[in-house]
């Protein structure tokens, strides 16, 4: 697609700074600015450039504001609704291959945020690892690792400590040329500590415990750093909540197990509450399924529904006032 349009300069996306972006080309680095036709554009925040991002751009020369004029179409992108009680969503990462799932082995564990992790993962389009931090202070790994492994069944799963670089060689086998892997999770689950370890330098701010147990938060902004024949990384802030955001085929695949069940239902719209013959309410009943997992199903499938209505809304509703802006501008003219 860059080589329909020559008088463009491609670029990706590796920072972004509330309406500022930073750009790297072959050539040079430039800060850039959508421009004001992009901007009409637009229909919903996920239109607009986000770290990972190729996008086509006019350059004066390296000291000037870029301008951007067309963002490439994304192989990928992990998504979710912006914290807050807003129903807006928010790009955290796009055009990656795989996604570095980072939850720490110390108090901060929560296999049911695991779970939402993996079904935003799953429906991003890229292939979900999940990173163990901190087994340094965890003294029932094998405890946790099965519990990880009942609820994600097929996914790698790395253990790692920095303190002892347990497991951190086999970081390095999903790290390749033109290959792009972004590290997310909850703040403070040690994803800077990792990316410094990967770069080979103390780039990133890293801290401490807490007297809680738990990691401080440093990251504040989303980050791409290339590494010479070893593809990028994204570094992305902590995330306390991970809210859905039209994420249905990833909630289906993280939660495979009890899809399956549902085709077995006497009712096919069964709603697995209280109708009778419904498998998956028996399958808890005989202790196949725990019902904290199917709470947790249940909690996930509806809160993304309620998202899903939300944004379909507010997709009609800036349709509808760009046509009656159209069509007073119509008027206007006659």
């Amino acid at each position: 697609m860059a080589s329909e349009y020559p008088e463009y300069v491609l670029g990706r996306v590796i920072q972004q700074e509330r309406e500022l972006y930073q750009v790297v080309t072959d050539q040079e680095d430039y800060s850039a600015r959508v421009s004001r036709k992009f901007r009409y554009g637009a229909e919903r925040p996920s239109d607009y450039p986000a770290v990972g991002d190729f996008v086509l751009m006019q350059c004066v020369n390296e000291n000037d504001i870029a301008v951007i004029q067309k963002v490439l179409p994304r192989k990928s992108q992990f998504m979710r609704k912006a914290a807050g009680t807003n129903s807006v969503e928010q790009i955290v990462a796009t055009n990656i291959d795989t996604v570095f799932i980072c939850m720490s082995l110390n108090n901060d564990f929560n296999v049911r945020r695991l779970e939402r992790y993996l079904s935003v993962a799953w429906d991003s389009g890229a292939m979900p690892v999940i990173v163990l931090t901190k087994v340094d202070l965890c003294d029932d790994v094998d405890t946790k690792l099965l519990e990880i492994e009942n609820i994600a069944i097929g996914v790698p799963i790395i253990e790692t400590s920095i303190v002892d670089e347990a497991g951190l060689s086999q970081i390095y086998q999903y790290l390749k040329e033109y290959h792009t892997v972004a590290f997310v999770g909850s703040s403070g689950v040690g994803k800077s500590s990792l990316i410094n370890h990967v770069l080979g330098t103390d780039q990133l701010e890293t801290g401490g415990l807490r007297n809680d147990d738990k990691g401080r938060h440093t990251t504040t902004h989303r980050e791409l750093f290339m590494i010479s024949g070893k593809g990028m990384v994204i570094d992305t802030p902590g995330m306390r909540e991970l809210g859905m955001w039209s994420a249905q085929d990833g909630i289906d695949h993280t939660f495979s197990d009890i899809e399956e069940l549902v085709g077995k239902c006497r009712f096919s719209d069964c709603s697995h509450g209280n109708e009778s013959g419904c498998a998956v309410r028996q399958a808890v009943k005989d202790g196949l399924i725990t019902e904290e997992r199917y709470r947790a199903y249940m909690r996930l499938k509806a809160e993304n529904a309620y998202n899903k209505n939300a944004v379909d809304y507010l997709a009609a509703k800036k349709r509808k006032f760009k046509q009656i802006a159209k069509l007073n501008k119509h008027n206007y003219k006659q």
